[in-house]
């Protein structure tokens, strides 16, 4: 009949343990010694003492614990599936072969500070074993090798487990006159860090800006330096489910490389892929290019394609194998699809058109019928993508566009439509894609914002397609109306050397500026006191460039000049460059040097 004894305690104010003993024997119920400060657990041949600073360990066994970032990872376990633990025997390791070797040595010391830096930042195990029958302790040694080296390398959720159902099912794998001594160590502060950084994490899957600023005062006053939060913040994005899969995949096509030797080009595709997964997934980088780092491979000559299209190949090649393409897989698809029109790269259409012809050779051949469907789910999730981007890019773009109710009610369908597969989808592939755009005006900008909270407001039920869409007729009738009355005043300032630095001149070229536009027909009231001195600013500026600034960058080649004005100077690219080629032709400047200006190369 087996027998189980526990013991839980303090060593200090940090550090927590559980020790069991388990056995077919009655003689090791006693197996723990309290002396001054020390706890000493032992049986014949072996003792494990635990003092208020760390832990000294003699005999068979050694220590065990979850592999964690941070916790050194020998290649021979990260190439091979399933291995989740590191296993340390007393007098065990590596040569320069990367073989095991296990010498005399059986005793090892150690400060809690590095059990818990270099192992496992909250739970590490201590364990020996007594009753083994070879005599020498490389023996015992390898007979503990060989009865739990598998089991304790390969056990999954270690930290979960609870410590006397693990050492039942260890002792099962010993020889019948065999007790298992074990103990675990907690660091309690770190523990309590992680539960607070878990039940955080795992309910938004994101660290806002004040849940950050809390959990930081939280590591402050339990102490815990910035590597160690840092380790524990990893672990637990890395073992939520959705971000294990993703680290998880990314290792396996990592391992097929380092086994092979290279890397080919749907491999590439495939890393590439879960790279963009883990990053739109705010999985710290660290985790995969320290799997990088670990399992560096010599990289066969692969034709290089954009990241967006290896992607894209990945799917499709998933989806030949009968895999059905997830939500997930269909954002980034439109991520991709972005980067396409953004580039203009027709590859990637070329790449659609041939894989639906290979999905229509293998649907003859006997493919299931899904394949099909999948394949034209993306299809109309990509004409739905061209069409909104099509719409937006005339009404952020394009003077005197005005939508009509129709258009609106489409692209707030197709607002709801990209929402479904992940919220706040529509904004990104479509207003702050545009949004970056440096051709895009002021006006532009304030449709695009007037479009953002028109939809949002017609969604939530405050707002009309009707009422947005007179907005939007506003804003363009600003616009044309600013274009005309900067083009008159400009001529106004030519024509008649009228000046406008002060007030009175200001005010002198408003009446006049009224007066011409009031007579012929183009304004039925005076302009807004804002709208012209806006055009005022505009006209300084526009001097200030041709007269300062454009000869300075000529002359020195000073595109970071004309830059710092783009970024600045609130006026458009567009009418920028148009005055540039105005400057360029009156002073029979050559046109190359005027390419040169705009493509930054001058």
């Amino acid at each position: 009949m087996n027998t189980e004894l526990r013991l839980h305690g303090r060593i200090n104010d940090k550090i927590e343990y559980f020790a069991t003993a388990a056995g077919c024997r009655t003689a090791h119920h006693h197996f723990f010694q309290v002396a001054d400060q020390n706890l000493r657990f032992f049986a014949p041949g072996c003792e494990l003492i635990l003092s208020p600073t760390g832990l000294s360990q003699m005999g068979t066994g050694g220590t065990f614990c979850e592999y964690m970032f941070g916790v050194d990872q020998p290649v021979s376990d990260l190439s091979k599936e399933g291995i989740f633990n590191r296993l340390m025997l007393l007098g065990a390791g590596y040569n320069r072969a990367g073989e095991l070797e296990i010498s005399d040595q059986n005793y090892n010391e150690q400060s809690y500070e590095d059990i818990f830096l270099k192992g496992h930042a909250v739970d590490n195990y201590f364990f020996f074993i007594s009753g083994l029958e070879d005599k020498t302790h490389q023996l015992q040694q390898q007979q503990v090798l060989r009865y739990l080296g598998k089991s304790l390398k390969r056990g999954a959720n270690l930290n979960r487990q609870d410590d006397s159902k693990l050492a039942e099912s260890l002792l099962a794998q010993l020889p019948e006159q065999a007790t298992i001594y074990l103990v675990r160590l907690t660091e309690t502060n770190h523990r309590h860090f992680q539960q607070e950084f878990q039940t955080l994490y795992y309910r938004d899957r994101t660290i806002s800006n004040s849940t950050q600023t809390a959990l930081q005062e939280l590591a402050d006053s339990l102490g815990l330096n910035p590597y160690q939060q840092e380790r524990i913040r990893i672990d637990v994005m890395y073992k939520h489910r959705d971000n294990y899969r993703i680290i998880d995949n990314y290792k396996k096509v990592l391992v097929e490389c380092y086994l092979q030797g290279d890397i080919n080009r749907q491999q590439n595709a495939r890393m590439t892929r879960l790279k963009t997964l883990a990053l739109r997934n705010e999985i710290p980088s660290i985790l995969l290019t320290a799997l990088d780092e670990k399992l560096k491979t010599h990289l066969s000559s692969i034709a290089h394609e954009p990241e967006y299209t290896a992607i894209t190949r990945d799917i499709l090649h998933d989806l030949l194998l009968n895999k059905r393409i997830s939500e997930q897989d269909m954002v980034q698809l439109l991520f991709a699809k972005q980067h396409t029109r953004r580039n203009h790269d027709h590859s990637f259409e070329q790449l659609l058109l041939e894989t639906g012809k290979l999905f229509d050779e293998q649907i003859r051949d006997g493919a299931p019928l899904s394949l099909l469907e999948d394949f034209s789910y993306i299809v109309t999730f990509f004409d739905r993508y061209d069409s909104t981007s099509t719409r937006i890019s005339q009404i952020a773009f394009m003077e005197g566009y005005q939508p009509t109710e129709e258009l609106l009610q489409s692209l707030l369908d197709s607002r709801q439509e990209f929402s479904k597969l992940t919220k706040g989808l529509f904004d990104q592939l479509f207003l702050e894609d545009i949004n970056l755009n440096h051709y895009l005006g002021r006006f532009g900008r304030q449709k695009l914002t007037c479009l953002k909270e028109g939809l949002e407001g017609i969604a939530a039920g405050v707002s009309t397609v009707k009422r947005l869409t007179a907005e939007l007729k506003i804003i363009d009738s600003q616009e044309k109306l600013h274009k005309i009355a900067l083009s008159h005043a400009k001529d106004h300032i030519r024509s008649r050397y009228a000046r406008y630095s002060t007030r009175s001149e200001q005010d002198e070229l408003y009446n006049e500026l009224n007066d011409e536009l009031l007579e012929s027909g183009i304004i039925n009231k005076t302009l807004e006191p804002k709208l012209f001195q806006t055009i005022i600013h505009d006209i300084k500026k526009e001097m200030i460039y041709l007269r300062r600034l454009l000869p300075e960058i000529i002359a020195n080649n000073n595109t970071d000049l004309r830059n710092d004005f783009l970024a600045n100077s609130g006026l458009d690219l567009f009418y920028i460059e148009e005055l540039e080629r105005e400057y360029f032709t009156l002073y029979q400047l050559e046109e190359k040097h005027l390419q040169q200006l705009r493509s930054g190369t001058f």
